[in-house]
Protein backbone atom coordinates (compact mmCIF):
# COMPACT_ATOMS: atom_id res chain seq x y z
CA UNK A 1 0.00 0.00 0.00
CA UNK A 2 1.25 3.50 -0.82
CA UNK A 3 1.89 6.09 1.85
CA UNK A 4 -0.97 8.38 0.82
CA UNK A 5 -4.06 8.82 -1.28
CA UNK A 6 -4.49 11.90 -3.44
CA UNK A 7 -7.26 14.44 -3.91
CA UNK A 8 -7.04 16.72 -6.96
CA UNK A 9 -8.89 20.03 -6.83
CA UNK A 10 -10.66 20.43 -10.19
CA UNK A 11 -13.83 22.43 -9.55
CA UNK A 12 -12.79 26.08 -9.93
CA UNK A 13 -14.25 28.44 -12.52
CA UNK A 14 -10.94 30.19 -13.39
CA UNK A 15 -12.28 33.28 -15.25
CA UNK A 16 -8.73 34.61 -15.81
CA UNK A 17 -8.35 32.01 -18.58
CA UNK A 18 -11.16 33.72 -20.49
CA UNK A 19 -12.50 31.72 -23.45
CA UNK A 20 -10.54 28.59 -22.50
CA UNK A 21 -12.68 28.08 -19.38
CA UNK A 22 -16.01 29.42 -20.62
CA UNK A 23 -16.97 25.94 -21.76
CA UNK A 24 -14.80 23.62 -19.64
CA UNK A 25 -13.20 23.23 -16.23
CA UNK A 26 -9.65 24.54 -16.04
CA UNK A 27 -7.99 21.11 -15.51
CA UNK A 28 -9.51 20.02 -18.84
CA UNK A 29 -7.81 22.85 -20.78
CA UNK A 30 -5.51 21.37 -23.47
CA UNK A 31 -1.78 22.01 -23.16
CA UNK A 32 1.40 21.23 -25.05
CA UNK A 33 -0.32 19.79 -28.10
CA UNK A 34 -1.74 16.50 -26.86
CA UNK A 35 -2.16 16.90 -23.08
CA UNK A 36 -4.68 18.36 -20.64
CA UNK A 37 -3.60 20.27 -17.52
CA UNK A 38 -4.90 17.54 -15.20
CA UNK A 39 -2.61 14.99 -16.88
CA UNK A 40 0.39 16.32 -14.98
CA UNK A 41 -0.98 15.80 -11.47
CA UNK A 42 -2.47 12.44 -12.43
CA UNK A 43 0.77 11.23 -14.03
CA UNK A 44 2.83 12.45 -11.08
CA UNK A 45 0.62 10.36 -8.82
CA UNK A 46 0.93 7.09 -10.72
CA UNK A 47 4.65 7.63 -11.40
CA UNK A 48 5.05 8.14 -7.62
CA UNK A 49 3.27 4.87 -6.84
CA UNK A 50 0.00 6.52 -5.76
CA UNK A 51 -2.93 4.68 -7.33
CA UNK A 52 -5.76 5.90 -5.13
CA UNK A 53 -6.86 9.26 -6.54
CA UNK A 54 -10.02 11.36 -6.20
CA UNK A 55 -10.82 14.27 -8.51
CA UNK A 56 -13.16 16.87 -7.01
CA UNK A 57 -15.21 18.55 -9.72
CA UNK A 58 -17.91 21.22 -9.91
CA UNK A 59 -17.70 23.87 -12.65
CA UNK A 60 -18.58 22.60 -16.15
CA UNK A 61 -17.17 19.10 -15.58
CA UNK A 62 -18.34 17.26 -18.71
CA UNK A 63 -15.14 17.68 -20.74
CA UNK A 64 -13.04 16.68 -17.73
CA UNK A 65 -15.23 13.66 -16.99
CA UNK A 66 -14.98 12.53 -20.61
CA UNK A 67 -11.21 12.89 -20.54
CA UNK A 68 -10.72 10.94 -17.31
CA UNK A 69 -13.25 8.20 -18.06
CA UNK A 70 -12.40 5.18 -15.93
CA UNK A 71 -8.74 6.19 -15.69
CA UNK A 72 -7.26 3.63 -18.08
CA UNK A 73 -4.52 5.86 -19.62
CA UNK A 74 -3.07 6.35 -16.10
CA UNK A 75 -3.51 2.70 -15.02
CA UNK A 76 -6.20 3.86 -12.62
CA UNK A 77 -9.04 1.60 -13.80
CA UNK A 78 -8.87 -0.49 -10.64
CA UNK A 79 -11.39 -2.20 -8.38
CA UNK A 80 -9.48 -1.05 -5.29
CA UNK A 81 -8.25 2.50 -5.34
CA UNK A 82 -8.08 3.80 -8.90
CA UNK A 83 -9.60 7.14 -9.86
CA UNK A 84 -12.86 8.50 -8.48
CA UNK A 85 -14.73 11.57 -9.75
CA UNK A 86 -16.41 13.24 -6.78
CA UNK A 87 -19.26 15.54 -7.80
CA UNK A 88 -21.23 18.02 -5.65
CA UNK A 89 -24.44 16.60 -4.22
CA UNK A 90 -27.53 17.64 -2.29
CA UNK A 91 -28.56 16.43 1.15
CA UNK A 92 -26.77 15.50 4.35
CA UNK A 93 -24.58 17.72 6.52
CA UNK A 94 -22.12 18.53 3.72
CA UNK A 95 -24.35 18.75 0.65
CA UNK A 96 -24.32 21.81 -1.61
CA UNK A 97 -21.94 23.77 -3.83
CA UNK A 98 -18.26 23.90 -2.95
CA UNK A 99 -17.02 27.37 -1.96
CA UNK A 100 -13.29 26.71 -2.19
CA UNK A 101 -10.60 24.03 -1.99
CA UNK A 102 -10.87 23.31 1.74
CA UNK A 103 -14.66 23.36 1.59
CA UNK A 104 -14.54 20.90 -1.32
CA UNK A 105 -12.62 18.40 0.81
CA UNK A 106 -14.93 19.01 3.80
CA UNK A 107 -17.92 18.10 1.64
CA UNK A 108 -16.23 14.77 0.88
CA UNK A 109 -15.09 13.81 4.38
CA UNK A 110 -17.04 10.56 4.14
CA UNK A 111 -14.73 9.57 1.27
CA UNK A 112 -11.63 10.74 3.19
CA UNK A 113 -12.52 8.63 6.23
CA UNK A 114 -13.10 5.50 4.11
CA UNK A 115 -9.60 5.42 2.61
CA UNK A 116 -7.01 2.99 4.02
CA UNK A 117 -4.04 5.40 3.86
CA UNK A 118 -3.30 7.65 6.85
CA UNK A 119 -1.99 10.57 4.82
CA UNK A 120 -3.71 12.78 2.26
CA UNK A 121 -1.95 14.40 -0.69
CA UNK A 122 -3.85 17.52 -1.80
CA UNK A 123 -3.11 18.70 -5.35
CA UNK A 124 -4.29 21.25 -7.89
CA UNK A 125 -5.46 20.17 -11.33
CA UNK A 126 -4.06 23.25 -13.09
CA UNK A 127 -0.32 23.11 -12.37
CA UNK A 128 2.33 21.95 -14.84
CA UNK A 129 5.27 20.11 -13.31
CA UNK A 130 6.95 16.70 -13.10
CA UNK A 131 7.33 15.79 -9.42
CA UNK A 132 8.01 12.58 -7.54
CA UNK A 133 5.88 12.89 -4.41
CA UNK A 134 7.70 10.12 -2.52
CA UNK A 135 10.59 12.29 -1.20
CA UNK A 136 8.06 14.83 0.06
CA UNK A 137 6.11 12.11 1.85
CA UNK A 138 9.31 10.80 3.43
CA UNK A 139 10.21 14.33 4.54
CA UNK A 140 6.74 14.69 6.07
CA UNK A 141 7.17 11.48 8.09
CA UNK A 142 10.74 12.15 9.21
CA UNK A 143 10.01 15.72 10.34
CA UNK A 144 6.93 14.55 12.26
CA UNK A 145 4.92 17.22 10.45
CA UNK A 146 1.18 17.50 10.70
CA UNK A 147 1.12 19.33 7.37
CA UNK A 148 3.85 19.69 4.74
CA UNK A 149 3.61 22.39 2.08
CA UNK A 150 5.63 22.15 -1.14
CA UNK A 151 7.31 25.50 -1.83
CA UNK A 152 9.67 27.06 -4.34
CA UNK A 153 11.30 30.42 -4.85
CA UNK A 154 9.65 32.76 -7.37
CA UNK A 155 10.53 36.14 -8.85
CA UNK A 156 9.79 38.99 -6.45
CA UNK A 157 7.80 40.57 -9.27
CA UNK A 158 5.36 37.63 -9.13
CA UNK A 159 4.88 37.19 -5.39
CA UNK A 160 1.44 38.85 -5.53
CA UNK A 161 0.18 35.76 -7.41
CA UNK A 162 1.08 33.25 -4.70
CA UNK A 163 0.84 32.38 -1.05
CA UNK A 164 4.16 33.49 0.49
CA UNK A 165 5.64 31.72 3.51
CA UNK A 166 8.41 32.49 6.00
CA UNK A 167 10.44 29.43 6.98
CA UNK A 168 12.76 29.06 9.97
CA UNK A 169 16.06 27.19 10.03
CA UNK A 170 14.35 23.87 10.84
CA UNK A 171 12.06 24.09 7.85
CA UNK A 172 9.01 25.00 9.87
CA UNK A 173 6.61 27.59 8.44
CA UNK A 174 6.25 30.55 10.82
CA UNK A 175 4.17 32.87 8.64
CA UNK A 176 1.77 32.31 5.74
CA UNK A 177 0.31 35.18 3.69
CA UNK A 178 -1.92 34.53 0.70
CA UNK A 179 -1.14 36.81 -2.29
CA UNK A 180 0.24 39.73 -0.25
CA UNK A 181 0.66 43.16 -1.84
CA UNK A 182 4.02 43.52 -0.15
CA UNK A 183 5.60 40.14 0.28
CA UNK A 184 8.03 39.51 3.15
CA UNK A 185 9.98 37.09 0.92
CA UNK A 186 9.74 35.04 -2.25
CA UNK A 187 9.18 31.47 -1.00
CA UNK A 188 5.87 30.54 -2.62
CA UNK A 189 3.27 27.91 -1.87
CA UNK A 190 2.93 25.47 -4.79
CA UNK A 191 -0.52 24.19 -3.82
CA UNK A 192 0.84 20.70 -3.06
CA UNK A 193 0.11 19.56 0.51
CA UNK A 194 0.57 16.44 2.63
CA UNK A 195 -1.75 16.18 5.63
CA UNK A 196 -1.98 13.60 8.36
CA UNK A 197 -5.54 12.49 7.74
CA UNK A 198 -6.65 12.89 11.36
CA UNK A 199 -5.27 16.43 11.44
CA UNK A 200 -7.04 17.35 8.20
CA UNK A 201 -10.39 15.95 9.35
CA UNK A 202 -10.14 17.70 12.71
CA UNK A 203 -9.22 21.05 11.14
CA UNK A 204 -12.08 20.91 8.65
CA UNK A 205 -14.63 19.98 11.31
CA UNK A 206 -13.45 22.59 13.82
CA UNK A 207 -13.75 25.64 11.54
CA UNK A 208 -15.59 26.90 8.49
CA UNK A 209 -12.43 27.23 6.40
CA UNK A 210 -13.22 27.81 2.73
CA UNK A 211 -9.77 27.68 1.11
CA UNK A 212 -6.47 26.03 2.05
CA UNK A 213 -4.26 28.98 1.11
CA UNK A 214 -6.49 31.82 2.28
CA UNK A 215 -7.87 30.30 5.47
CA UNK A 216 -6.93 26.87 6.79
CA UNK A 217 -3.13 26.88 6.46
CA UNK A 218 -2.59 30.44 7.79
CA UNK A 219 -4.80 29.55 10.76
CA UNK A 220 -2.81 26.38 11.47
CA UNK A 221 0.44 28.38 11.36
CA UNK A 222 -1.01 30.93 13.80
CA UNK A 223 -1.94 28.04 16.10
CA UNK A 224 1.70 26.89 16.05
CA UNK A 225 0.83 23.53 14.52
CA UNK A 226 3.65 21.52 12.97
CA UNK A 227 3.46 22.95 9.43
CA UNK A 228 6.68 22.37 7.46
CA UNK A 229 7.99 23.49 4.07
CA UNK A 230 9.37 21.10 1.48
CA UNK A 231 11.53 22.91 -1.09
CA UNK A 232 11.03 21.68 -4.65
CA UNK A 233 13.83 22.65 -7.08
CA UNK A 234 12.26 21.60 -10.38
CA UNK A 235 10.09 23.26 -12.99
CA UNK A 236 6.60 24.28 -11.91
CA UNK A 237 4.10 26.59 -13.59
CA UNK A 238 0.72 27.90 -12.49
CA UNK A 239 -1.12 28.65 -15.74
CA UNK A 240 -4.04 30.47 -14.18
CA UNK A 241 -3.91 33.40 -16.65
CA UNK A 242 -3.88 33.50 -20.45
CA UNK A 243 -0.41 35.06 -20.40
CA UNK A 244 0.99 32.33 -18.16
CA UNK A 245 -0.71 29.66 -20.28
CA UNK A 246 0.75 31.06 -23.51
CA UNK A 247 4.23 31.45 -21.99
CA UNK A 248 4.23 27.87 -20.66
CA UNK A 249 3.33 26.55 -24.11
CA UNK A 250 5.99 28.71 -25.79
CA UNK A 251 8.54 27.48 -23.24
CA UNK A 252 8.20 23.99 -24.70
CA UNK A 253 9.76 25.27 -27.94
CA UNK A 254 13.13 26.08 -26.39
CA UNK A 255 16.11 24.04 -27.54
CA UNK A 256 16.40 22.64 -24.02
CA UNK A 257 13.00 23.28 -22.41
CA UNK A 258 12.78 23.45 -18.62
CA UNK A 259 9.88 20.98 -18.80
CA UNK A 260 11.10 17.74 -20.37
CA UNK A 261 8.13 15.94 -21.90
CA UNK A 262 10.39 13.38 -23.54
CA UNK A 263 11.83 11.74 -20.40
CA UNK A 264 11.13 7.97 -20.74
CA UNK A 265 11.54 7.60 -16.97
CA UNK A 266 8.68 10.02 -16.22
CA UNK A 267 5.97 9.68 -18.84
CA UNK A 268 3.06 12.13 -18.86
CA UNK A 269 0.08 9.90 -19.60
CA UNK A 270 -3.02 11.13 -21.39
CA UNK A 271 -6.05 9.97 -23.28
CA UNK A 272 -4.96 9.14 -26.82
CA UNK A 273 -6.51 10.65 -29.93
CA UNK A 274 -6.98 8.23 -32.79
CA UNK A 275 -5.51 10.37 -35.53
CA UNK A 276 -3.43 9.72 -38.63
CA UNK A 277 0.27 10.71 -38.72
CA UNK A 278 1.36 14.30 -39.35
CA UNK A 279 1.25 15.30 -43.01
CA UNK A 280 3.39 18.08 -44.51
CA UNK A 281 2.42 19.36 -47.95
CA UNK A 282 4.90 20.15 -50.74
CA UNK A 283 5.02 23.87 -49.83
CA UNK A 284 4.90 23.44 -46.06
CA UNK A 285 7.47 25.36 -44.01
CA UNK A 286 7.66 24.46 -40.32
CA UNK A 287 10.21 25.89 -37.89
CA UNK A 288 10.57 25.67 -34.11
CA UNK A 289 7.15 24.07 -33.69
CA UNK A 290 5.45 21.19 -31.91
CA UNK A 291 3.17 19.22 -34.24
CA UNK A 292 0.69 16.67 -32.87
CA UNK A 293 -0.79 13.62 -34.55
CA UNK A 294 -3.29 14.18 -37.32
CA UNK A 295 -2.01 17.65 -38.31
CA UNK A 296 -2.00 18.58 -41.99
CA UNK A 297 0.33 21.46 -42.74
CA UNK A 298 0.41 23.00 -46.21
CA UNK A 299 1.40 26.56 -45.22
CA UNK A 300 3.95 28.18 -42.91
CA UNK A 301 4.07 27.50 -39.16
CA UNK A 302 6.68 29.18 -36.96
CA UNK A 303 7.28 28.95 -33.19
CA UNK A 304 3.87 27.47 -32.41
CA UNK A 305 2.22 24.57 -30.58
CA UNK A 306 -0.18 22.68 -32.83
CA UNK A 307 -2.67 20.20 -31.33
CA UNK A 308 -4.09 17.05 -32.98
CA UNK A 309 -6.12 17.36 -36.17
CA UNK A 310 -5.25 20.97 -37.03
CA UNK A 311 -5.23 21.90 -40.74
CA UNK A 312 -3.17 24.82 -42.09
CA UNK A 313 -4.07 25.34 -45.74
CA UNK A 314 -1.73 26.55 -48.53
CA UNK A 315 -0.57 30.14 -48.21
CA UNK A 316 -1.63 30.39 -44.54
CA UNK A 317 0.86 31.57 -41.90
CA UNK A 318 0.86 30.79 -38.17
CA UNK A 319 3.37 32.43 -35.83
CA UNK A 320 3.91 32.40 -32.04
CA UNK A 321 0.53 30.78 -31.45
CA UNK A 322 -1.21 27.91 -29.67
CA UNK A 323 -3.71 26.18 -31.97
CA UNK A 324 -5.98 23.58 -30.35
CA UNK A 325 -7.59 20.44 -31.73
CA UNK A 326 -9.27 20.23 -35.14
CA UNK A 327 -9.01 23.92 -35.94
CA UNK A 328 -8.85 24.82 -39.63
CA UNK A 329 -6.83 27.81 -40.84
CA UNK A 330 -7.95 28.52 -44.36
CA UNK A 331 -5.80 29.49 -47.33
CA UNK A 332 -3.80 32.74 -47.11
CA UNK A 333 -4.95 33.48 -43.54
CA UNK A 334 -2.43 34.92 -41.05
CA UNK A 335 -2.52 34.05 -37.35
CA UNK A 336 0.03 35.68 -35.05
CA UNK A 337 0.38 35.59 -31.28
CA UNK A 338 -2.98 33.89 -30.76
CA UNK A 339 -4.58 31.17 -28.68
CA UNK A 340 -7.18 29.43 -30.85
CA UNK A 341 -9.45 26.93 -29.12
CA UNK A 342 -10.79 23.70 -30.59
CA UNK A 343 -12.76 23.37 -33.80
CA UNK A 344 -12.44 27.01 -34.81
CA UNK A 345 -12.27 28.06 -38.46
CA UNK A 346 -10.12 31.01 -39.53
CA UNK A 347 -11.51 32.22 -42.86
CA UNK A 348 -9.70 32.61 -46.16
CA UNK A 349 -7.33 35.57 -46.11
CA UNK A 350 -8.26 36.57 -42.56
CA UNK A 351 -5.62 38.34 -40.43
CA UNK A 352 -5.90 37.44 -36.75
CA UNK A 353 -3.63 39.24 -34.29
CA UNK A 354 -2.83 42.32 -36.34
CA UNK A 355 -1.83 45.88 -35.48
CA UNK A 356 -0.79 47.65 -32.29
CA UNK A 357 -0.56 45.84 -28.95
CA UNK A 358 -1.11 48.68 -26.48
CA UNK A 359 -4.90 48.63 -26.14
CA UNK A 360 -5.99 46.23 -23.35
CA UNK A 361 -9.09 44.14 -23.78
CA UNK A 362 -12.13 45.88 -22.31
CA UNK A 363 -13.38 42.70 -20.59
CA UNK A 364 -10.02 41.66 -19.09
CA UNK A 365 -7.86 44.81 -19.06
CA UNK A 366 -5.56 43.51 -16.31
CA UNK A 367 -5.16 40.04 -17.84
CA UNK A 368 -5.21 40.58 -21.60
CA UNK A 369 -2.90 43.46 -22.45
CA UNK A 370 0.27 42.00 -24.01
CA UNK A 371 -0.98 41.52 -27.57
CA UNK A 372 -2.51 38.03 -27.35
CA UNK A 373 -5.76 37.41 -29.22
CA UNK A 374 -8.13 34.66 -28.04
CA UNK A 375 -10.46 32.68 -30.29
CA UNK A 376 -13.08 30.56 -28.50
CA UNK A 377 -14.05 27.00 -29.26
CA UNK A 378 -16.07 26.47 -32.44
CA UNK A 379 -15.84 30.11 -33.55
CA UNK A 380 -15.98 31.11 -37.20
CA UNK A 381 -13.82 34.02 -38.36
CA UNK A 382 -15.15 35.40 -41.67
CA UNK A 383 -13.05 35.45 -44.82
CA UNK A 384 -10.68 38.45 -45.03
CA UNK A 385 -11.67 39.66 -41.56
CA UNK A 386 -8.93 41.61 -39.71
CA UNK A 387 -8.77 41.12 -35.93
CA UNK A 388 -6.56 43.33 -33.80
CA UNK A 389 -4.62 42.31 -30.70
CA UNK A 390 -5.97 41.70 -27.21
CA UNK A 391 -9.22 40.66 -28.88
CA UNK A 392 -11.61 38.06 -27.45
CA UNK A 393 -13.87 36.03 -29.73
CA UNK A 394 -16.22 34.09 -27.48
CA UNK A 395 -16.94 30.37 -28.06
CA UNK A 396 -19.41 29.61 -30.80
CA UNK A 397 -19.21 33.05 -32.43
CA UNK A 398 -20.53 32.98 -36.01
CA UNK A 399 -20.10 35.25 -38.98
CA UNK A 400 -23.36 36.94 -37.96
CA UNK A 401 -21.68 38.15 -34.73
CA UNK A 402 -19.24 40.15 -36.84
CA UNK A 403 -22.04 41.81 -38.81
CA UNK A 404 -20.86 43.84 -41.76
CA UNK A 405 -17.60 44.83 -40.15
CA UNK A 406 -14.40 44.17 -42.04
CA UNK A 407 -12.14 44.57 -39.01
CA UNK A 408 -12.23 44.37 -35.21
CA UNK A 409 -10.20 46.90 -33.27
CA UNK A 410 -7.59 45.87 -30.72
CA UNK A 411 -9.05 45.42 -27.24
CA UNK A 412 -12.54 44.52 -28.52
CA UNK A 413 -14.69 41.42 -27.98
CA UNK A 414 -17.01 39.52 -30.33
CA UNK A 415 -19.95 37.31 -29.38
CA UNK A 416 -21.43 36.56 -25.98
CA UNK A 417 -19.72 34.97 -23.01
CA UNK A 418 -20.98 31.49 -22.17
CA UNK A 419 -19.60 31.58 -18.64
CA UNK A 420 -22.92 32.46 -17.02
CA UNK A 421 -25.16 30.88 -19.63
CA UNK A 422 -27.55 28.20 -18.42
CA UNK A 423 -26.05 24.77 -18.50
Amino acid sequence: MSQAFAMIMAGGESPDLSVLTEIRAEPAVPFGGKFRLVDFSLSNCVNSGIHNVAILTQYRPRSLNDHIGIGKPWDLDRAKGGVRLLQPYQGGPFGGWQRGSADAVRRNLDYVLQQPEERVLILSGRHIYLMDYRPMLEFHIQSRAEVTVAVRRVSRHETYRFGIVRVDGDGRIRDFQEKPRRAPGNVANMGVYVFDRAVLVDALLQGDHVDFGHHLLPEMVRQHRRVFAYFYPGYWADVGTVQAYWEANMGLLAEEPALDLYDPEWVVHTRSYEKAPVKLGPQADVDGTILSNGCQIFGVVERSVIAPGVVVEPGARVRDSVILNDTVIRADAEVERCIVDKEAVIGVGARVGHGERNTPNKELPERLNTGLTLIGKGSRIPDRMVLGRNVIVHPGATEADFGRRKSIRSGSSVGRSQRNARR
